[in-house]
């Protein structure tokens, strides 16, 4: 058939390019997997490392007839090599001999008298005067290309009869020089650009000049995701971010405490005398890798490396982990990073077997100068720089510019998108896809949904639908209407929300916005609020409720606001409001007393308010050009100063008050130790205020971790007009239990937290309180506590809560238990 024999020539065709391939596994006489042992091809210097399964591929476009395997300790095995593709090798062991002409060390090595050891100390001098960081400027010219692959694929997989009419896909396969895997290309992001950089007051700039994508998902999520997952590493730091984790560099100065070290060869490489040092772990389930690299022995900087994550490592996913660095020498003594090569395998399951996604990025670099100041405005950050031109240069233009010609499968991918979306069985296919990772069901320019909000609950509707949508013309929509109806079975009650919002001008992101929602919400979900229309709201969610749901409240919010981005990062906004509040059901009041006698009470609040609200999240990156644009991480801080006056009088509005609110969240990177997540909220309310306008300190009676909200309180255990609240929680990514040999293998993660909260209720504020609600306000400190476990099944967490203090409360609870679903890595 057509896609067996596409199976049979590509592995013909791809022997053009790689003359000799090998693959397979080394064991003992036990049948035991021999990490860390020393593959070659005879009479070269091109072999890899056994990783801890025993298991090896490399390839080479020279050809070679025989492999040596070695290992300290036992005898070396010569095994006779196929022309072209030998695979499925096992080579056995056996005890004997000390090895001489190949020296590999097992175990741990000593941290004294170890050459290797003292070449890595002079690395560590040197690191901050090498490269880029030799010169007060620079600039240079980059090449980045992002491809995603399946892989896997055999021919029981395209055999399936999912791909009946789509096998014309197949022949765009190739084989991966670094697995021997068979591997499909779906998708390929290319991009031009120009970077600038100033070492004297820290400062960067990259300017796009061309971008271009195609293959399946080529959206802003897409762009998102890669932008996320490929974010810039420097091998001379102490810890390399990948996929949200710190991974000890073989280069880090705590890379002694993790890593064994080898001086294994050396020799001239262009001219420059170097010497290779082979690393490995020194403990399974760490975030680490194994691999070598070529170091100059005058100027001490590395001129080739190479990284393979620690099979072992607490990483979901994420199969496999590979990076190649090679550095050009420049005027003898400089050393400047000339390719990088990174390339990620996805996967449900480690298993070799096992079918996943390549994720691989190259960049290369060029044309570099030095030395070449530019004016302080330069480096200036555009706030919503978009050029039209970058997204649109022609064919041409590529094949002129590309710092490297695409091979004939990368090539089609730019027509095999093209060419399945006239297939109507893929379209169906991709469709289903794009609502399940959006929520949206597209239909012509509107987007009905979210479609997980359809169904909901809580004790004052019943049972309730939800039917929404939006405009959606594209990802860079520069206006968006949204609305939606709900309708409650039990309260037999219409609710409804509409907003829209419009870029009016793309250069400094000024926003016009308006809307207004009738609805049931909960109020006190967040001690720090905004007059987002359709912000989220815990009413509908007593699904999951661990008690009742009653204290819900009617709002009728109208809002109209306008926001202006005047540089990098940093959202200035105003809005005005008019907001109707009152109770939503008779087991909860909103009462208060409207004279100096207290016998006259009111239990609707309308209220008119201006605010006024400063933003600035350093760092964030984003993706997209239109009024709606999408983070590509959470990595960011987050300052949040907001003030708001309240107007009596104005369209028959009640109350006179000042509220400020600040919002300060911090996630670190601890090194090794995980990550650490500081929040910190503060607030005051000048004049006098009934409970709906008051500071309610969130409590969470759901069964599920909800940030921001302690886990022991219920809705309305404590109030308050002027409060601070402090949370930390960290995540060692599974550091601790790496260390216990019980626990390593199921990769848990150790999670720890303490909340705080500190608040008071003035008396004029009590006074007018007719609601029945005794007002408990924090006085006295309220702590609480928790410690987890993620990553169960790794999508599950699981966290143990204790009150610290407040035990006397009606209802009060002690101790609580909550989880949380999610994918991370």
């Amino acid at each position: 058939m057509k896609y067996k024999l596409v199976y049979l020539l590509l592995f013909i065709t791809s022997a053009l390019f790689a003359q000799t391939k090998v693959g397979g596994k080394v064991v003992d006489e036990y049948n035991q997997p021999v990490a860390f042992a020393n593959v070659i091809f005879k009479n070269s210097k091109e072999g890899v490392i056994t990783d801890e399964n025993g298991s090896f591929y490399f390839e080479s476009k020279e050809n070679y007839s025989t492999l040596i395997i070695s290992f300290i300790g036992y005898e070396s095995v010569e095994i006779p090599l196929k022309s072209g593709l030998t695979s499925n090798i096992k080579a056995v062991l056996r005890e004997g001999v000390t090895l001489r002409d190949v020296v590999v060390y097992s175990g741990k090595t000593s941290k004294k008298d170890n050459p290797a050891i003292d070449i890595l100390r002079k690395i560590w001098e040197r690191r901050r005067k090498n490269g880029l960081q030799m010169f007060d400027q620079y600039q240079y010219d980059k090449y980045e290309k992002v491809e995603f692959d399946m892989n896997s694929i055999d021919s029981t997989f395209m055999a399936n009869k999912v791909f009946k009419g789509l096998e014309f896909v197949f022949e765009q396969m190739d084989t991966s020089r670094i697995t021997g895997k068979a591997f499909l290309p779906i998708f390929i992001n290319e991009e031009l650009s120009e970077v600038y950089g100033d070492n004297v007051n820290n400062r960067k700039k990259e300017v796009l000049k061309a971008n271009k994508n195609s293959g399946l998902g080529s959206s802003n999520g897409v762009n998102a995701f890669i932008k996320d997952l490929y974010a810039n590493y420097d091998i001379y730091n102490n810890y390399l971010k990948f996929f949200d984790k710190d991974f000890v560099s073989p280069l880090s100065r705590t890379g002694i405490n993790v890593y064994n070290y080898v001086l294994s060869d050396s020799t001239f490489i262009d001219n420059k005398w170097c010497y290779n040092i082979v690393y490995y772990p020194r403990r399974k389930g760490e975030l680490t890798f194994k691999g070598d690299f070529w170091v100059n022995d005058t100027t001490w900087a590395i001129k080739k490396i190479n990284l393979e994550a620690n099979k072992s490592a607490n990483i979901n996913w994420v199969k496999e982990i590979y990076i190649e660095q090679e550095f050009d020498v420049l005027n003898d003594s400089v050393f400047l990073l000339k390719r990088d090569h990174m390339m990620s395998d996805f996967s449900f399951s480690k298993k070799e077997e096992s079918k996943g996604v390549y994720g691989k990025r190259t960049t290369l670099y060029k044309n570099h100068k030095f030395n070449i100041p530019k004016e302080n405005d330069f480096y200036k950050e555009e706030v919503n720089y978009y050029d039209k031109k970058a997204f649109n240069q022609t064919d041409e233009f590529w094949a002129e510019n590309r710092f490297e010609e695409l091979n004939d499968n990368e090539s089609g991918i730019y027509n095999l998108l093209d060419t399945l979306m006239t297939v109507p069985k893929f379209k169906r296919v991709y469709d289903l896809v794009t609502i399940l990772g959006s929520g949206y069901v597209q239909v012509g320019n509107i987007d009905i949904g979210p479609i997980f909000s359809t169904f909901g609950y809580n004790d004052v509707e019943g049972q309730r639908l939800r039917f929404g949508g939006r405009t959606y013309f594209g990802t860079n929509d520069p206006w968006r209407i949204q609305a939606y109806t709900a309708y409650g079975f039990k309260d037999n009650k219409f609710k409804y929300g509409v907003s829209g919002k419009w870029l009016v001008n793309k250069r400094n992101r000024l926003i016009l916005s308006a809307g207004n929602r009738r609805d049931v919400e909960q109020i006190g979900v967040s001690l720090t609020t905004s007059n987002d229309v359709l912000g989220r709201s815990f009413a509908s969610s007593s699904f999951f409720s661990s008690g009742t749901n009653n204290k819900l409240t009617n709002v009728n919010l109208t809002n109209v606001g306008i926001a202006i981005e005047p540089v990098k990062n940093l959202v200035l906004q105003t809005n005005f409001s008019y907001r109707t509040l009152e109770s939503a059901s008779n087991d909860f009041s909103l009462d208060y007393f409207t004279d100096n006698t207290f016998t006259t009470t009111k239990g609707t609040v309308k209220q008119s308010e201006i605010n006024i609200v400063g933003e600035y999240t350093p760092k964030r990156r984003t993706i997209g050009y239109g009024v709606e644009r999408q983070d590509v991480d959470d990595n960011y801080a987050r300052l949040f100063l907001s003030f708001s006056h309240g107007f009596k009088g104005v369209l028959d509005s009640d109350f006179n008050y000042e509220k400020v609110q600040f919002y300060y969240r911090q996630p670190v990177l601890v090194g090794g130790f995980g990550r650490l997540f500081t929040t910190l909220e503060l607030g005051k309310t000048f004049g006098q205020v009934p409970l709906g306008l008051m500071g309610v300190v969130p409590g969470n009676q759901s069964y599920f971790v909800i940030d921001n909200t302690y886990n022991l309180l219920n809705y309305y255990d404590f109030v308050a007009d002027e409060y601070a609240s402090l949370h930390f929680e960290h995540h060692f990514n599974g550091r601790l239990f790496s260390r216990i040999p019980l626990l390593q293998k199921l990769n848990w993660r150790e999670i720890v937290g303490i909340k705080t909260v500190y608040g008071t209720v003035s008396n004029e504020n009590r006074q007018i309180n007719a609601s029945g609600l005794a007002y408990q306000a924090p006085d006295k400190v309220y702590w609480e506590y928790h410690a987890g476990i993620g990553n169960i099944f790794k999508v599950f967490r699981l966290d143990f809560a204790w009150r610290g203090n407040y035990f006397d409360l009606p209802g009060a609870n002690k101790f609580t238990v909550k989880g949380s679903f999610g994918f991370y890595f």
